[in-house]
């Protein structure tokens, strides 16, 4: 792997439209031992234009980026639901490298500075 989760503040919660499967709600649901329409509910909100329709997860105000996903700690930066999080989650960055990462890691060796985070 090319990167390192653990030294990054989220940056894959913060995109705006992350995408769920039912099968996704349904995880959820099961995580946190509520109906799959309650859960749907409660994580989620239906998202639909003329090139999508889909159900996104839920967001919340956040002190790094504008908005991060729900599930994401503000203190930890982890996610809340790590063994149940959604296919999309568990795939990014679809590959072995993450640009945030080296972005990340690019700027905190030039500010010497090992937990710096660019501001918007």
């Amino acid at each position: 792997m090319g990167f390192d989760c653990s030294k990054c503040p989220g940056y894959c919660c913060s995109h705006g439209r992350i995408a769920v499967s039912e099968h996704d709600i349904a995880r959820l649901a099961g995580h946190f031992g509520v109906s799959v329409r309650t859960a749907r509910r409660r994580f989620t909100y239906a998202y639909k234009t003329r090139e999508a329709d889909e159900q996104i997860l839920r967001h919340r105000r956040d002190d790094v980026y504008k908005s991060v996903c729900r599930f994401l700690d503000p203190k930890t930066r982890r996610c809340t639901v790590y063994e149940a999080r959604p296919n999309v989650c568990r795939k990014y960055p679809y590959g072995n490298r993450c640009g945030y990462y080296d972005f990340l890691k690019f700027e905190r060796e030039f500010h010497d500075e090992p937990d710096f985070v660019p501001s918007a």
